[in-house]
């Protein structure tokens, strides 16, 4: 009997919406969320980097997917998971001295996130064909984004406005993770109904997983231009591992400590809303000049776009402007640089996961792992170099961390065809 074919519109927007979600909540909103109560800035740059880790190591534990279980069972199992580990952090934010165990259920969050999101992506390639997968592409990158916008800023603004309403920052925060927790049991709920059981999701147990995972590992040692391509994966976003948690810090410190003393509800809308949005509009610049243009003649703009608007936050900490509309402006400019000049960084790694040929998806995985190990342990220090410094010269040692993005990215650019990306005719 033919498999019944289920309509991907049905799970695929829940299922990279319950991606980005997590996400967000772990890489951002933890920041605001550990300053909100209190948390040191050294603490804070140091701990919100460790509970990313899982992210980084991922890679290698999803071989474990592939030879126990189904994708589905998995993706829905950590969707229940991570609905269980919200309840439980909700709980323990109303709690006065379980902050180590708070720190501990972001990570098992974390961990599960990183999870499913290896189930969910495997999923995709196994139910969805390769016309399918082509039209779902941006689908699914358009919910992935969609999670970000109202988790950074939908969430903390409630968050904020319970805060203000009932004069507690710990119920803004409790009642913002309870819902977080009731979307993602509802998105499981729905999942189980709604995600097709394909016929190819199906445990390998003969153990061949396992030796392609190692032969993966070992094809990516043999790349040609590996070691310059793991320098620029590790370094290039060194300014930014800098900045993210720490501007974040210097919007919500007081005045009277340097920083600009936004409210909760105040940074959500700036931050979540203006900020994610001009994020995605650059990024779809980004990939016009890219596609028009081609590599060659755009990867040097593009770099200089990533790095030259953290800038703004030399200002903003010099001068520190009262007007939400200031600020504002100057988060969209850096954001919109951002989204813009991470096109030249991605252009890099699906350049190199091209030529991988028979394991491109474990390859890009191990790309991403490795950013993701640069970002968290370079963070690390940023809370430390901040209290150190002080706000002003630490934006400037920021700026300092920009000159390794364009020195890493000359190898790399070396190998790559000036006309990669480009998809339409230039004369």
């Amino acid at each position: 009997m033919p498999e019944k074919k289920t309509n991907p519109w049905l799970w695929i927007p829940t299922a990279f919406f319950a991606e980005g979600g997590p996400y967000a909540i772990v890489a951002t909103v933890s920041v605001i969320l550990f300053k909100s109560l209190g948390m040191d800035n050294r603490d804070v740059g140091l701990w919100t980097s460790l509970i990313a880790m899982p992210w980084a190591f991922k890679p290698l534990w999803t071989p474990v997917l592939d030879l126990f279980g189904t994708k589905r069972l998995w993706a829905i199992g950590m969707q229940l998971l991570m609905a269980v580990i919200f309840t439980a952090s909700a709980g323990l934010i109303l709690s006065d001295k379980l902050t180590w165990l708070l720190i501990g259920a972001f990570f098992l969050l974390a961990f599960a996130s990183a999870t499913h999101d290896a189930a969910v992506d495997g999923f995709y390639l196994i139910a969805l064909d390769s016309h399918e997968q082509s039209f779902f592409a941006g689908i699914r990158g358009t919910f992935y984004r969609i999670a970000s916008v109202l988790v950074q800023g939908g969430l903390v603004m409630l968050a904020g406005v319970i805060e203000h309403r009932s004069g507690s920052v710990k119920t803004g925060w409790c009642v913002a993770l309870a819902l977080a927790a009731a979307v993602m049991a509802l998105i499981a709920l729905w999942h189980f109904a709604a995600m097709p059981k394909a016929a190819g999701d199906r445990p390998a147990c003969s153990g061949n997983g396992l030796a392609e995972f190692f032969a993966a590992f070992l094809s990516f040692l043999k790349m040609p231009g590996v070691v310059g391509l793991i320098v620029f994966l590790f370094f290039f976003r060194l300014a930014e591992s800098q900045l993210g948690k720490m501007a974040v810090a210097f919007m919500k410190d007081a005045r009277e400590d340097g920083g600009l003393g936004l409210s909760t509800e105040a940074f959500g809308m700036l931050y979540g809303t203006f900020g994610v949005l001009a994020l995605i509009a650059g990024g779809i610049v980004g990939g016009v000049l890219v596609a028009r243009y081609g590599f060659g003649r755009t990867v040097w703009p593009l770099v200089a776009a990533l790095n030259v608007p953290d800038l703004v936050y030399v200002y903003l900490a010099t001068f520190r402007p009262e007007s939400l509309w200031i600020v504002g402006g100057c988060v969209t400019v850096e954001q919109f640089g951002y989204g813009l000049g991470y096109s030249a960084f991605m252009l890099v790694t699906i350049a190199f996961a091209e030529h991988s040929g028979p394991f491109k998806t474990s390859h890009y995985a191990i790309m991403t792992g490795i950013t993701i190990l640069g970002l968290n342990l370079t963070g690390m220090l940023s809370g430390y170099a901040q209290k150190w410094l002080g706000y002003v010269p630490f934006f400037w040692y920021v700026m300092i961390c920009t000159i390794p993005s364009f020195l890493v990215m000359i190898p790399v650019a070396r190998r790559i065809p000036a006309d990669f990306g480009c998809k339409w005719q230039v004369e």
